[in-house]
């Protein structure tokens, strides 16, 4: 790990960290520290971090913005390899949008609604990144990025660097094929339909006062942690299920929504696990219903 480390230091320009913790790096506010952490200046850095790594026979976690995940309080072993701010360009062509994954998804919207641009309304409240959003195929206020998405730049271990058309992405509810693909999302590319500015920012402006209404923001929290069943809606059942407001530790199921899961202000990954598996299984009792986790869980207890 040490020899990794020098290699990353002498040939990365952006940012290369022992024992990071990894709490700075989610919106949870919650997570034991990474063996060594990068974030890339540059694409040329998430190649060089990958090969050097694959060399060494060290794994490599790469995350986003973080606002999806739950990092344990043990850590997380290897790289951990953060797509952030050095991979946050963005350009406007007509109706087409080219942006790194890097960029924030809010920052997308508004810049997308300034132009003339729609499709993007829903993602303006969501506050992870776009390669992010494209791994999940994130979605609000019935909207989903796999709508606009017409292409992705990844890096595929093995093979390089290539683009995807969105039809080859496998998008579904919450899912795409990268998921699971062990591909590191560089570029989007979108296409979305012209409309008013003034319209658009309209539309923007009702999803944030929804969200401000419905969800617990003044705490930090992963969005909704569980996917909702076909046909209903996780947090109803949550609620139905008598644990609005439970807490254990430093965690609590939101007492405004409860299909978020808030740090109250010194919460452990264990709090928030305990949380997830007690919804889990109360509602399959009660209701027969198997909640899958919309979140990202990751390290060692």
């Amino acid at each position: 790990m040490e020899r990794l480390y020098a290699e990353l230091q002498q040939v990365v320009r952006g940012q290369v960290r022992r024992a990071e913790p990894m709490w700075r790096h989610t919106s949870w506010r919650i997570g034991g520290p990474a063996d060594i952490f990068v974030e890339p200046a540059a694409v040329t850095d998430v190649v060089s971090t990958m090969q050097l790594a694959a060399a060494r026979g060290v794994p490599v976690t790469v995350i986003g913005a973080g606002t999806n995940l739950l990092v344990r309080d043990g850590g997380i072993r290897g790289v951990v390899l953060k797509i952030g701010s050095g991979l946050a360009g963005l350009e406007i062509s007509g109706l087409r949008l080219t942006c790194g994954a890097g960029l924030k998804l809010g920052r997308l919207a508004h810049a997308a609604g300034t132009a003339g641009i729609s499709g993007l309304e829903f993602a303006c409240g969501i506050p992870g990144s776009v390669g992010g959003a494209v791994v999940m195929n994130a979605g609000a206020n019935g909207g989903q990025i796999s709508q606009v998405v017409e292409w992705v730049r990844v890096f595929q271990p093995g093979e390089g660097i290539k683009t995807l058309p969105a039809g080859e992405l496998g998008f579904a509810y919450r899912y795409s094929i990268l998921q699971h693909s062990g591909a590191v999302v560089l570029e989007v590319g979108l296409l979305g339909r012209a409309d008013d500015s003034e319209a658009i920012r309209r539309r923007m402006q009702q999803n944030l006062a929804g969200r401000q209404t419905r969800q617990p923001l003044q705490w930090p929290n992963a969005g909704s942690v569980f996917k909702n069943p076909p046909g209903g809606s996780a947090g109803q059942l949550i609620e139905a299920a008598g644990l609005k407001g439970y807490t254990i530790g430093g965690a609590q199921i939101s007492s405004r929504h409860a299909n978020f899961i808030i740090n109250l202000g010194q919460a452990r990954a264990a709090d928030v696990l305990a949380l997830i598996e007690l919804a889990r299984t109360t509602v399959k009792r009660k209701f027969a219903i198997e909640l899958e986790c919309e979140v990202r869980i990751l390290g060692e207890a």
